[in-house]
């Protein structure tokens, strides 16, 4: 539960200056309440104060905390088991609440403006439409053509970063139609809402604003506007080529799934990223005669980034961030659970055995309702896959972290997408790549030209004929790669297999497998250019940047224990003709041991396909029955000539 002193505090006073202001006629209709109860109340219980100057088209989040911020009598915004789910404190510990006062964000504009100074009002116009965009189209809508981070940082409703009206004050008209931060607000002083007949006397008379019910505030085209974005490309001496780059996409990835499914029914980001109660939550303070709205949306908006998070909690003083420790840690744990819980699933299977090598599937499937990893270009998924002896020590490894935080088995230049991988040289990172005009690997977003590789995991129903599919394009060898996206040759699954084989390298034996998939939000790959350059943004960063926890989150873990493999040339074990097992595959489990009449069998024993001991056979059969549970099992066949091992499938 989440409580502040200096809150509470300020509240009391608050509390007392209605007492104080009580008695004071309130000119307003009754028609305005819901009922004559409400109206009483309200008219003997109300501040009466002037509403925020009519000039101001974006109210704060301060202006909603008063009726949306933590309740001291517990009443607003309390789910059933007395958790506090205020609007205001899940809010404002959110990277979009935190927009504008992201640290990376800063350091990279001024990367960008390092590279190319002519366009750094072009560039900072830009990038303010997203993360600060109350202040910047307060500008915009007032005639400006441009607004600079110097503006941003002396401007208190552009520093609130993307706040309560970013969203609930843009307009229905050309929803999910604009891009790249072009947005359209209605500047006619209304809040939108999810609820009809708001309680509006609050709202009006001290916001200023008129709540109104709209069904577009639900509408996954809220997000559309920062959540695809389009970038012009220049060449390498800045110059305008005439194309455009697509930097990132969520929400055309969103449209090209099956969780628009066609508008009829959709899993909009909300859905997501807003989780809903649909017990009944009162969803203002300090009114007690008011009745429970549902479902309500729960305000985390958390995504995957907790590195940032930690990152921002750490220097919450430097960066002038007014949250509690507690209200970040809440949404790091959230975060995490997103991550953990609702990005992806995976599955270890294994796929064959041999006297060379052993085979492993590992399938992983995208659950989100875009790509995975989405949105900016750093972000990047990677499996680590290790296979170990009994005895503990390595026979094969496969994406492993380093000491610094980067992925060993990498090449200096674009790791390409596998398929297959039987190399500890080769490792798989679900990522996008960009490219410049002449090809090469870059960080700078605006050089961006081509794309070198998009490999990033599809959401379920993704297709490659999808109208959309020009700005969610996959890209690189998980083109042809038949199990990427696609189950039993019909695309759209979401998921991608990839094929272990681990050579044994004369090892017989046990092995345990391990698969582990990690999400890096900012891979020192991606990040050493930046931090190569120096400005003052980038020189803040990086001092923030050395001293955070960069340890990639481990989204999802498999593992296979006791497999028991053997391999060429071991000791003891014949490899001959002489004896063969039909028939193989067996349908009813019954296999016949076909051998040389002098020769006799002294014991047979039964594995299953992880090497586990099933039964011990001791007298001469030329028959043996597979146990009925199972379908891939080991036959180890003691004869006078030496040991035998056969792998018998059962259909």
């Amino acid at each position: 539960m989440k409580k502040s002193y200096s809150k509470f505090v300020i509240l009391t006073v608050v509390a007392s200056c209605v007492l104080l202001f009580s008695m004071i006629p309130i000119r307003k209709n009754v028609s305005e309440f819901h009922s004559v109860a409400e109206y009483n109340f309200y008219k003997t219980h109300t501040i009466v104060a002037p509403p925020i100057d009519s000039s101001i088209i974006f109210p704060t989040a301060g202006n909603c905390d008063g009726c949306h911020g933590y309740d001291p009598q517990m009443n607003g915004m309390v789910d059933s088991y007395g958790n506090d789910v205020n609007v205001n404190d899940d809010w404002r510990t959110s990277m979009m609440a935190l927009s504008a006062k992201d640290p990376f964000w800063r350091a990279k504009v001024s990367h960008e403006i390092l590279t190319n100074p002519s366009h750094s009002l072009e560039l900072q116009t830009k990038c303010t439409s997203c993360h600060a965009p109350q202040g910047h189209f307060t500008a915009i809508l007032r005639g400006a053509e441009h607004y600079t981070i110097a503006e941003m940082l002396s401007d208190t409703t552009a520093m609130d970063g993307v706040s309560c009206a970013a969203c609930h004050i843009k307009s229905a008209e050309n929803l999910g139609q604009e891009f790249s931060g072009e947005a359209t607000y209605d500047t006619s002083r209304v809040i939108y809402g999810p609820y009809e007949m708001p309680f509006a006397p609050p709202m009006t008379d001290f916001v200023g604003f008129k709540p109104q019910f709209s069904d577009h505030i639900n509408d996954a085209g809220i997000c559309a506007s920062c959540h695809t974005l389009l970038t012009n490309s220049v060449d390498l001496n800045g110059n305008l080529t005439g194309e455009k780059f697509v930097e990132q996409a969520t929400y055309h990835e969103w449209i090209n799934s099956s969780y628009d499914d066609n508008g009829s029914n959709p899993t909009t980001c909300q859905g997501c990223h807003m989780p809903q109660l649909e017990e009944q939550i009162v969803i203002s303070a300090n009114y007690i005669f008011l009745e429970g709205r549902s479902p309500y949306g729960l305000h985390d908006l958390v995504g995957a980034n907790t590195t940032m998070l930690k990152l921002m909690k750490e220097n919450k003083e430097a960066l002038n961030i007014d949250a509690q420790d507690e209200h970040f840690d809440e949404t790091i744990a959230k975060t995490l659970l997103m991550l953990q819980q609702n990005s992806l699933s995976t599955n270890l299977e294994i796929a064959d055995l041999d006297q060379d090598s052993a085979y492993f599937d590992l399938t992983i499937t995208n659950k989100a309702g875009h790509k995975f990893p989405s949105g900016y270009p750093s972000r990047r998924a990677f499996v680590e896959f290790v296979a170990t002896t009994d005895l503990g020590d390595t026979l094969f490894q496969s994406g492993v972290i380093r000491s610094n935080y980067e992925v060993n088995g990498q090449t200096n230049e674009t790791e390409p997408h596998f398929d297959i991988i039987n190399s500890k040289d080769q490792v798989q990172i679900y990522e996008l790549v960009l490219g410049d005009v002449n090809g090469d690997f870059t960080t700078i977003l605006e050089q961006s030209h081509v794309g070198l590789k998009d490999n990033r995991l599809p959401p379920l129903g993704f297709s490659t004929g999808h109208a959309s599919y020009d700005t969610t394009l996959i890209i690189g060898n998980a083109l042809t790669d038949s199990d990427f996206n696609y189950e039993n040759a019909t695309e759209g699954s979401g998921s991608d297999v990839v094929h272990y084989h681990i050579p044994l390298e004369g090892y017989t034996g046990f092995i345990n497998i391990s698969a582990k998939v990690f999400y890096q939000a900012l891979p020192p790959k991606w990040l050493n250019p930046m931090l190569a350059e120096s400005t003052p943004e980038i020189d803040t960063f990086r001092v923030m940047y050395e001293n955070a926890d960069l340890s990639p989150v481990l989204i999802s873990t498999e593992t296979m224990d006791s497999i028991f493999v053997q391999g060429v040339g071991t000791k003891n074990i014949v490899e001959t003709n002489w004896l063969k097992i039909f028939p193989n595959p067996t349908s009813d489990g019954w296999v016949s041991i076909s051998k040389p009449a002098d020769i006799n069998i002294i014991e047979i024993k039964i594995y299953d396909f992880t090497g586990r001991f099933i039964e011990k056979i001791n007298n001469s059969l030329e028959q043996v029955r597979l146990p009925e549970n199972g379908r891939l099992f080991l036959l180890e066949i003691e004869t006078e000539r030496g040991r035998i091992v056969r792998k018998i499938l059962r259909d």
